[in-house]
């Protein structure tokens, strides 16, 4: 396992997009952890100000969540292309680069959006693994993701976790669950997820840890959206009711292709494993974070 960054008790955490929906997370959990963690909205394209900025705040460890998923969904990005590569291909490496020189460990929080089903890969059979060479560029943000990742792999200072499809413990406007809770019709495709509340504390660990490549960063498995749907009913919204449709339908309604694929997560469960901590399968992840939901009145 590859290591580097600083190991030692004097941590200092510095949150990249720090106003995001999972910096905020983060910053929560570091806080309760009792680390030192600071956050910047510094734009990671601007090399003078990042430099300024890691200078003035001399951490040891970059968190970064800024980036460009587009608003309301990824569709954005096939008309800000300009924007989007200033963000998540400019920005993310010259954060990384600067992070380099100054002997920072980084931690990307990338995208499993990279991949789709095939013939090696169907619903229900193997996962991708972190090896795989990207075979989805269907969407202008998904094309970039891959590319970037590729990239930054040259750094030995850099973490890189695949999240696919968040979600957190409420219904914030950002998480997978509210997205398809609030559409008038779903697709039914299994799908890797990632559970925040399950996998956010596994980053500080790799982070803190020095871990530095690739892992999908996903709870093993994969979960359909009338699975997801079914469990929400279940423990939170008793009346909810939704309709589906086929990705063909679907695709007559969307200006970019959406990925759907299982991630392999077995890499990230093993290293967890050398931390005493399990890593729990996607369905009970799902079944107990709206169990979670429901205890905190969430409807």
């Amino acid at each position: 396992m590859a290591t580097n960054g600083n190991q030692g008790p004097e941590k200092v955490f510095l949150i990249w997009g720090g106003e995001g929906w999972v910096a905020g997370h983060l910053k929560e959990l570091l806080q309760k952890q009792k680390e030192t963690v600071f956050t910047t909205t510094v734009r990671m394209e601007n090399r003078e100000a990042v430099m300024t900025e890691l200078e003035r705040v001399k951490p040891t460890h970059v968190l970064n969540c800024a980036g460009c998923t587009g608003r309301p969904n990824v569709d954005w990005c096939e008309d800000n292309k300009e924007q989007v590569i200033r963000s998540n291909v400019i920005g993310t490496l010259n954060l990384t680069d600067c992070c380099f020189l100054k002997n920072v460990h980084c931690t990307v929080f990338a995208t499993g959006c990279i991949y789709a089903y095939d013939k090696k890969h169907p619903p229900g059979g193997e996962g991708y693994l972190e090896a795989d060479p990207a075979n989805f560029g269907g969407s202008y943000y998904s094309a970039t993701k891959s590319k970037v990742e590729e990239l930054m792999t040259t750094y030995a200072n850099c973490l890189i976790l695949r999240l696919r499809m968040p979600v957190s413990d409420d219904l914030h406007p950002r998480s997978f669950v509210t997205k398809i809770a609030k559409y008038d019709r779903v697709v039914n495709i299994p799908n890797s997820n990632t559970i925040l509340h399950d996998l956010l504390p596994c980053a500080i660990l790799l982070a803190s840890a020095g871990d530095t490549g690739i892992y999908n960063f996903t709870n093993p498995g994969a979960i359909s959206h009338n699975e997801v749907l079914t469990l929400f009913k279940k423990h939170v919204r008793p009346d909810f009711e939704w309709k589906n449709f086929t990705e063909e339908e679907q695709s007559k309604i969307l200006k970019a292709g959406r990925s759907n694929c299982e991630l392999n997560s077995d890499k990230l469960a093993q290293r967890m494993k050398s931390f005493g901590v399990e890593v729990k399968d996607v369905h009970t992840a799902y079944d107990e974070c709206f169990q979670r939901m429901k205890a905190n009145g969430v409807k």
